[in-house]
């Protein structure tokens, strides 16, 4: 039982009863259409209905909140990866082919050229997520396509760290091998390097050089375990607090990336 209100008597109290699960339902195809050339184009539009939340007063006239969660079959949308969106009031939500596509490969990081089972629901609640409701589950298969890469991979094919969370300080060149990240692929690096607790960082494409770096946009906003980076932005990335060993890895296809302690 949920109270979002109260006076000093009871029989005052606004106390949350019941509400029916939203029913979520689409139109379209059971294969979403995802092409380059009609990226702008429609890939889903679905809708649901109102979950009529009712309260020991009526009909609730609170404003309900919903998120469209999309997931692969099988991960019962415990996938960290998911992709949530985060809906005020309306009933209904369209995608375009883009922002679908986008969703696959850079949010549940799935491969581009072959099909996908994905599964979508939404959840409805209201303030503080009383009455949390689920809908019934819309199954659907996709193939994204490569598109691409958020930020551009260094021309060098390299990458280094520098910064005084490294061993060798804010000089540049960097000592090698340490500093020097292992090339995955084309997109993706990594490296294991020792870091001083509180202390900063970049990326250089080339070592030696000051010309060019992979920073982040705002120190102060940035979580030591990675995030979003860019081409010569304004920031140091702020390194873990505490001294160890970390991998690194940077994804130049999402634009992202990731620290974690050994």
């Amino acid at each position: 039982v949920a109270v979002l209100s109260s006076c000093k008597k009871d029989e005052n109290r606004v106390i949350f009863n019941k509400g029916t699960a939203p029913v979520l339902s689409s139109a379209g195809a059971a294969t979403i259409p995802l092409t380059f050339a009609d990226a702008a184009k429609e890939a889903i539009s679905i809708k649901w209905t109102n979950p009529e939340y009712q309260f020991n007063t009526g009909i609730s006239s609170y404003d309900v909140s919903y998120q469209v969660e999309i997931d692969t079959t099988g991960a019962n949308f415990t996938n960290p990866d998911k992709k949530v969106i985060s809906i005020s009031k309306d009933l209904g939500l369209s995608l375009s082919q883009n922002d679908f596509n986008d969703y696959l490969l850079n949010q549940l990081k799935l491969a581009p050229g072959m099909s996908h089972n994905i599964e979508v629901r939404v959840k409805s609640y209201l303030t503080g997520n009383t009455g949390l409701l689920y809908s019934n589950v819309l199954k659907f298969k996709a193939t994204p396509y490569s598109i691409p890469p958020k930020i551009d991979p260094p021309t060098t094919g390299q990458l280094f760290i520098v910064g005084d969370a490294t061993n060798g300080g804010w000089n540049n060149p960097v000592p090698m091998p340490a500093q020097q990240f292992a090339k995955k692929d084309p997109l993706h690096f990594e490296i294991t390097v020792a870091l001083t607790g509180g202390k900063e960082y970049l990326f250089l494409p080339l070592n030696g050089d000051w010309g060019h770096k992979y920073a982040c946009k705002k120190k102060a906003d940035q979580s030591p375990a990675g995030g979003d980076f860019g081409f010569d932005l304004g920031d140091n990335f702020p390194g873990p607090a505490a001294s160890g060993n970390y991998k690194i890895e940077v994804d130049f296809q999402r634009g992202k990336y990731t620290v974690t302690k050994m």
